[in-house]
């Protein structure tokens, strides 16, 4: 197993805040995990600067951000999603006209991060593997997901006036022409993308929604361009119809 110190004891210094009730002086990490004082302010510096641990300088003291709780909320809230998506996402990919592959997808600021994922027979290879992030507004799901935010929102998510990312050079290439987008996809209720992502596929992708009305998830569906044929409705439709059914488990309302 590779050594990695500095990896190690950042590790270790993080676990050991953790496991104390309360902020803790740079002298007393250092004495607990028997490093040099020295090493252990430089660690603390750079937790500090991304973000990891808050610096109590009245105390002379040292703890966990909030940054860490929300990882591990988010890491929890996928794992719920990913439960109570799953047997929607098989019976989706199961009685699909054509080969496809059923995805679940969270937003995280610009990108989509994919939690959950089913196969269906002869699916083609996606890159859609969970964990796997890419920018939500080359992705189904994600326009699927920016299409139920306000303008402001999606402003604040995209503020830059450059241009997009874009990865087959294709997609919308500016904001303007991302909110053109995202206005065609409320309008027709689910939404798509051709070659965006990977050339010779395309995907469609349908929002679920939160006890807030926030779209907390997307459901989607990618197979290869050359097989969907005249099926894009129906896909479009089965996609909206698995992602009404999860938000109706995540709400525990009906409508």
């Amino acid at each position: 197993m590779p050594g990695i110190p500095a990896a190690r004891n950042t590790m270790a210094a993080l676990k050991h805040l953790a496991s104390r009730p309360g902020p803790v002086r740079a002298s007393s990490l250092a004495r607990e995990l028997g490093l040099p004082r020295s090493s252990v302010y430089q660690l603390l510096a750079v937790m500090i600067d991304e973000g990891f641990v808050v610096h109590y300088p009245e105390d002379r003291t040292y703890g966990l951000s909030a940054l860490v709780s929300e990882i591990g909320s988010s890491a929890l809230r996928s794992e719920r999603l990913s439960r109570l998506a799953t047997t929607l996402m098989h019976s989706l990919a199961n009685e699909a006209p054509i080969p496809v592959v059923a995805h679940l997808a969270v937003l995280s600021g610009a990108e989509v991060s994919y939690a959950a994922r089913v196969q269906g027979i002869r699916a083609p290879t996606t890159v859609s593997a969970v964990g796997v992030r890419l920018p939500a507004h080359l992705t189904a799901t994600g326009r699927a997901m920016l299409a139920q935010l306000t303008p402001l929102q999606v402003r604040s998510i995209y503020p830059s006036r450059s241009a997009l990312t874009r990865r087959q050079s294709a997609g919308p290439q500016t904001l303007a022409e991302l909110t053109q987008l995202l206005a065609t996809t409320r309008e027709r209720g689910w939404a798509s993308e051709i070659g965006d992502v990977t050339a010779d596929y395309a995907s469609v992708g349908a929002a679920s929604f939160d006890r807030n009305g926030y779209p907390s998830a997307a459901i989607g569906l990618t197979f290869r361009t050359d097989a969907v044929g005249e099926h894009w409705s129906e896909l479009g439709a089965a996609t909206v119809a698995a992602a009404r059914a999860l938000t109706i488990r995540l709400t525990g309302r009906s409508s």
